[in-house]
């Protein structure tokens, strides 16, 4: 493939997302989780810490900015202004898929510009789980790293995507042999990222046992890369292509959904919940239900594309929201969060059942 492909793809993902639909399909089943109101809290937002330790880092506020771009001129301005804002409130940022960077060494300032930017900030590095079972070895994983002088390591499964994109190549052979010869000789956590279909509870054991440090579970019902590749699809004639990715719109396990997977089968090891979470009373629900961090990113992406000042708006308002349902239901900090009641609806419950998993044990503390 030659070296431009990858970063001329990069751009064409990028413009779809920043202008067209890409939301669609399941939802996050976050609609699905009810707190119980607390009609005589005596908390106001300012009695709110959001303060929390994760892989020994020390967050501010218990958010990510998800991992979306990079590898191409335009990237790079996206990637500065996100990490102003990451260094600003001291949480954590990722980057895209740094496999461009790789095939073209030219375009690394597009993603080490985060680190320029964020120099104390928590930095996700991100490489694709094909690229890791297939050719990319140590020596180009520590370069991956260093590029961004990365705290964390993210490995991103996407089969459904490699299996709708026109230029998709699904290879995971070796895979969970890889993570765990990487887990031996790689001296940051490695997290196992799923970009929209979450991940289940067999697969969750299958990761920890290998070596995986952390999950994130990118569930569905938030930027949705069938929807992507569809319109791709659509622009190249590929009719294959763009039957399969209007075929696979509904495929994944919704957000929340993922979260009571993982938690059911790995009850301490981290986990941040990405997809479809778009404010603050989502991002209390995956926090409550088990979640150490939460990931955004479609609603950052676009807010930095219009600027810096937009992304600050945004987070500020997500997390005044959070203090918000906070304060409703009697909670002073995170872990106070995560004892409160919840009530699932009959579907959240019943796909628990089927699925072996005790809806009790999610419903009250997940402590």
């Amino acid at each position: 493939m030659p070296n431009n492909e990858t970063s001329q793809r990069k751009i064409e993902h990028l413009m779809i997302a920043l202008n067209e639909d890409v939301e669609g399909g399941l939802t996050t089943w976050f609609e699905d989780i009810y707190f119980i109101h607390n009609a005589i809290t005596e908390l106001s937002p300012d009695d709110i810490n959001l303060e929390t330790t994760v892989f020994n880092y020390h967050f501010r506020y218990p958010l990510i900015i998800a991992g979306m771009t990079g590898g191409h001129e335009m990237c790079a301005t996206i990637n500065e202004r996100l990490a102003i804002i990451a260094e600003k409130f001291h949480i954590g940022i990722g980057v895209g898929s740094q496999r461009a960077a790789i095939e073209n060494p030219e375009l690394e300032f597009t993603y080490s510009i985060v680190r320029e930017y964020a120099p104390h900030a928590f930095i996700i590095a991100n490489i694709g789980a094909s690229e890791v079972a297939g050719k990319y070895t140590l020596s180009e994983i520590r370069r991956i790293v260093k590029m961004v002088e990365a705290n964390a390591l993210a490995i991103h499964f996407n089969a459904l995507h490699e299996l709708v994109q026109p230029e998709g190549r699904l290879n995971f052979k070796g895979i969970l042999r890889k993570i765990a010869y990487l887990s031996k000789n790689l001296e940051i956590p490695i997290i196992a990222k799923e970009v929209g279909c979450g991940f289940s509870k067999e697969s969750a054991v299958k990761l920890a046992k290998h070596g995986i440090s952390a999950i994130d579970v990118g569930g569905a019902g938030g930027t949705n890369w069938a929807i992507i590749e569809e319109f791709r699809a659509s622009r190249v004639g590929d009719k294959v292509k763009l039957r399969l990715s209007k075929l696979f719109k509904k495929w994944g396990i919704p957000t929340a959904i993922s979260i009571c997977e993982v938690r059911s089968v790995l009850p301490t090891i981290p986990l941040i919940a990405t997809g479809g979470i778009r404010n603050g009373l989502d991002m209390a629900k995956a926090i409550a239900l088990g979640a150490d961090l939460v990931g955004i990113g479609l609603p950052l992406l676009r807010a930095a594309y219009k600027g810096v000042e937009e992304v600050e708006f945004y987070i500020n308002m997500i997390l005044e929201e959070l203090k918000a349902v906070m304060c409703l239901v009697g909670a002073s900090n995170v872990k106070d969060l995560r004892r409160v009641p919840l009530v699932f609806s009959s579907r959240f419950s019943e796909w628990l059942r089927q699925r072996g998993i005790n809806p009790d044990k999610f419903r009250n503390s997940r402590l």
